[in-house]
Formats: structure tokens, C-alpha cells, sequence
């Protein structure tokens, strides 16, 4: 079995079948790419419903030259099979509002938990679009946190003890023979 992924128009090269013409009679024809019922918002968002678990997990990514979408997933899945929930283009917490409010509040509610990270938009997505739930901060966006203190507070005492040593060495160059030969 394969398990590394090859685009239909390198198959249809395999067999020596013309691979756009293959690529384009599977979309059109055996995908039901036509008859799919969210093409006609597909570019702006793609919800599935049926795919809300009660632990949701909800981040931004930029797909390619910037743009930004947000996606709703269910950690339940692990990333595989019905994992994805919503998927918006754009972060604005109105809209992002607006595509989940499209799903409705009684199966919004059955969430209990969801996962994302400290910025305040997704706070607000989460608090208005899932009222029932637990908002909880991503471990990995505290662990960041806590190192970066970590490292702001270890860089400080360098520089203290850097500064200290130089004015002991000032202190010294003052006087650095009359002050040992009066200590002995």
C-alpha cells in the first residue's frame, strides 16, 4: 500500500493517460465536486456540524501569501477523519462568529472545552460561539510565555552581574596597588 500522496495528474502520467484531462474528468464527474452543497461558500468558509465533539480546539494559520483562516476542530479526532469543524477565511472575531452561529446553539452548547491560544479575538470567538464551554489557554502559547520571562529575567541578572563586575574593576583601577599593600 502507498502511503505517500501523488496528485491525479501524476497517476494519470503512470498509465500514460493525459493528466489533465484525468484531473478534470475526476472533479467534474466522480467527485460531485459540482453538487457539493457548500460550493457556494466554500471560498469564504466550510463548516461541517456534524463533526462538533466536546473538546474543540480553535487557531489561526496562513495557508499561503498571508492569508489567514481560522479553523474549529475536534481534538477528539486527532487529526484524522472528522476532525474539522469550521475552516473561515480571516480572523475578525465577527465573522468568524457569524460562520459558527450558522451551526446551531443546542449543538453548539454539548461543547465542553476548547483549546486555543492567548490571543483575545479567539477568546471572544470561543466565549460567544460556544456559551456551555471551558475556555482553556494552549499549553504550548504558556509554555512560550513562561519561558520568555524566563529569559528576560536571566538576561537582567547578566547584565547586573556584568555591571557589578565593571565597577569593581573601576574600583580597582583607581587604586590598585595602595589599597592591597593597606589591606596586608
Amino acid at each position: 500500500m502507498e502511503s505517500t500522496p501523488e496528485s491525479i495528474r501524476s497517476i494519470g502520467a503512470h498509465y500514460g493517460v493525459n493528466g489533465a484531462g484525468l484531473s478534470r474528468q475526476y472533479k467534474e464527474i466522480f467527485s460531485d465536486y459540482r453538487s457539493w452543497r457548500q460550493l457556494d461558500h466554500a471560498e469564504e468558509y466550510i463548516i461541517y456540524p456534524h463533526n462538533i465533539g466536546p473538546n474543540l480546539a480553535i487557531d489561526e494559520s496562513s495557508l499561503s501569501c498571508g492569508e489567514l483562516y481560522t479553523f474549529v476542530t475536534n481534538r477528539d479526532a486527532h487529526g484524522g477523519r472528522g476532525a474539522l469543524v469550521a475552516a473561515i477565511r480571516g480572523t475578525k472575531a465577527e465573522t468568524v462568529i457569524a460562520v459558527l452561529e450558522k451551526i446551531p446553539l443546542a449543538r453548539r452548547k454539548t461543547v465542553s472545552e476548547i483549546t486555543l491560544d492567548l490571543s483575545s479575538s479567539m477568546m471572544l470567538i470561543a466565549r460567544q460561539s460556544f456559551p456551555k464551554a471551558t475556555v482553556t489557554n494552549d499549553r504550548f502559547h504558556v509554555h512560550k510565555l513562561y519561558y520568555d520571562a524566563i529569559d528576560e529575567l536571566r538576561i537582567s541578572l547578566r547584565w547586573m552581574v556584568r555591571d557589578m563586575e565593571n565597577e569593581e574593576i573601576a574600583a580597582q583601577a583607581e587604586n590598585p596597588v595602595h589599597e592591597f599593600r593597606e589591606k596586608c
